[in-house]
């Protein structure tokens, strides 16, 4: 059955509209009409945009948000996976279901309606599998259809500690499959996501250090053409021990070796050269750019100035969750531009275009490809994922078109977010999450759990 739904102001692939009607049959956009009269529809207040897509998350890591931030004798990246490392072995099934489900609940809370669960956390605590191998990936579908997120996941294939086949250590065996293991894997988890709406199936080899090139390219020439995300080039060490291993850095290995397209996601790509940021342009990949996490972990900036003005695609993740709201990783990435460059509204490439909304539609359309995820855009044939902005928050209600836009990410954040739609059903209402009570509350007990073992 048909709905229609009538929005006062809205966001669509031509510009800005006003009094827009839309169609929404299967949870899907089948019409939009500008310049339209209500007539029956139902109204729903504020200022409607597309709901943004989250390239790349570990959902589990949510619950160490706070509890890595007191100095010791040499922190670093390297410091801070040991404690993530340390969650990672005590966390059960029902834990990372509640965990990623309050995480969820909060990306939708803040205005993303899709995610990409870069799902690494496979085996029991000893390593052993469980008796069903999708276990861990099926609290994760759980967790999404609880909260109505759309989600697309990423089974992360790992299969050694470092470069050069180094054998894992014992922290990741819960990580860890071999290339068939991981075939079997996939195929229980593709059966899994079949009874979930809104699903998609890719494949995340973890790290070049985490595979060998054979590994690398058995699972991804035995896998249908799904997404393929990686990271790589997140902190210099990583890229130094690719020379030394590979003779290559990690993003210049992948474009020359594997050979980049558009189903590639390559997160982070934080150390990269100028050729490697050409080229890696050039190839229709997208980089998936997480930078309140980067800036956490100390990783460094991306020169996503440069790599924009090569015609690079570029998404939005939250990676460890450490604070999940849209516009202010998407504040982040043009600040942290600013600061190297030392100029302003930087992301922006033409003189006089708004730097928000440069910035939420090249994240819009690159996050959208990267989750291979029918959303990203108002208009016929795309799911019905709208975030509706309040329209009476202080710093909203004097502006108008583009400085909306500019207002949430740069001033007003994740309050400005009034009402989303997954599907065309109504799922956070007044900035809370429907199921917002039962979610934390489950989360609440495992956190405290967690703190006391």
């Amino acid at each position: 059955m048909e709905r229609e739904l009538f929005f006062d102001h809205a966001l669509l692939p031509s510009g800005w509209a006003h009094d827009v009607r839309i169609g929404i049959a299967g949870g899907m956009i089948g019409s939009v009409a500008e310049k339209a009269t209500r007539a029956g529809a139902e109204r729903i207040a504020g200022i409607a945009v597309p709901g943004l897509p989250n390239v790349h998350c570990h959902g589990f890591q949510r619950a160490m948000a706070g509890l890595t931030e007191r100095r010791g004798a040499a922190d670093s990246f390297w410091t801070w996976r040991e404690a993530m490392y340390r969650l990672l072995n005590s966390v059960s099934p029902d834990d990372v279901e509640a965990i990623a489900a309050f995480a969820y609940m909060q990306m939708l809370e803040a205005g993303f309606t899709a995610v990409g669960e870069f799902h690494y956390l496979h085996h029991d605590m000893d390593g052993g599998r469980y008796a069903d191998l999708g276990e861990m990936a099926a609290r994760i579908a759980s967790a999404s259809a609880e909260t109505r997120i759309g989600l697309t996941l990423l089974p992360s294939f790992y299969a050694f500690g470092g470069f050069g086949g180094e054998p894992a250590a014992a922290a990741q065996r819960r990580c860890l499959n071999d290339p068939d293991r991981f075939l079997k894997l996939l195929d229980r988890t593709r059966a899994i996501l079949a009874a979930l709406p809104n699903a998609r199936l890719g494949i995340a080899p973890h790290s070049l250090r985490a595979v060998t090139p054979d590994t690398l390219r058995a699972v991804c020439d035995a896998v249908p053409p799904g997404p393929i995300h990686i990271h790589a080039a997140e902190q210099m060490r990583e890229v130094n021990e690719s020379l030394a291993a590979l003779g290559a850095r990690p993003v210049e290995w992948l474009i020359d070796k594997i050979g980049l397209d558009q189903r590639w996601c390559v997160v982070h790509a934080t150390h990269t050269t100028d050729r490697e940021i050409r080229t890696l342009a050039s190839t229709g990949a997208v980089v998936g750019l997480c930078p309140l996490t980067e800036a956490s972990l100390g990783d460094g900036i991306f020169d996503a100035v440069s790599y924009l003005a090569a015609g690079g695609r570029f998404g939005i993740g939250s990676d460890s969750n450490i604070q999940i709201d849209a516009a202010a990783e998407m504040r982040q990435l043009e600040y942290g531009q600013r600061l190297t460059r030392r100029a302003r509204n930087v992301m922006t490439l033409r003189p006089g275009k708004s730097t928000g909304r440069q910035i939420f539609e090249t994240a819009l359309a690159d996050g959208a490809q990267a989750l291979q995820q029918p959303i990203g855009e108002i208009a016929p044939g795309r799911r019905a994922d709208i975030v509706l902005l309040d329209s009476d928050q202080p710093d909203l209600a004097p502006r108008r078109d583009d400085e909306w836009l500019d207002a949430w990410i740069f001033v007003v954040g994740r309050p400005a977010v009034r009402t989303v739609l997954t599907g065309g059903e109504v799922v956070v209402e007044n900035g809370r999450h429907i199921a917002q009570p039962a979610i934390e509350s489950r989360y609440r007990a495992v956190v405290a759990a967690l703190r006391a073992s």
